[in-house]
């Protein structure tokens, strides 16, 4: 039985190759919408790869660091926006 980080990967993966361009996962075009999708992918294969999401802390800080940019993009964006 594969472990689950292994077999969440492979769900997602088979999900990606059996969705039409109408049924995208939300999750994936709101990452996609970021910027930072390659990197949530580098994560995710760091742990199928490793099975264990603490080894893949300087990969999870890339994604981190990614997402807080791009929410201060956002916020400087909206800050006048009443």
């Amino acid at each position: 039985m594969l472990p689950p980080a292994v077999w969440s990967c492979f769900h997602n993966t088979q999900k990606k190759l059996n969705m039409s361009a109408v049924e995208q996962d939300p999750v994936e075009l709101m990452l996609k919408k970021t910027g930072c999708i390659e990197l949530h992918y580098k994560v995710q294969e760091c742990i199928a790869e490793t099975g264990d999401w603490r080894m893949c802390q300087d990969k999870v800080k890339e994604f981190k660091a990614c997402m807080q940019n791009y929410v201060d993009q956002q916020s400087k964006k909206y800050a006048n926006v009443k």
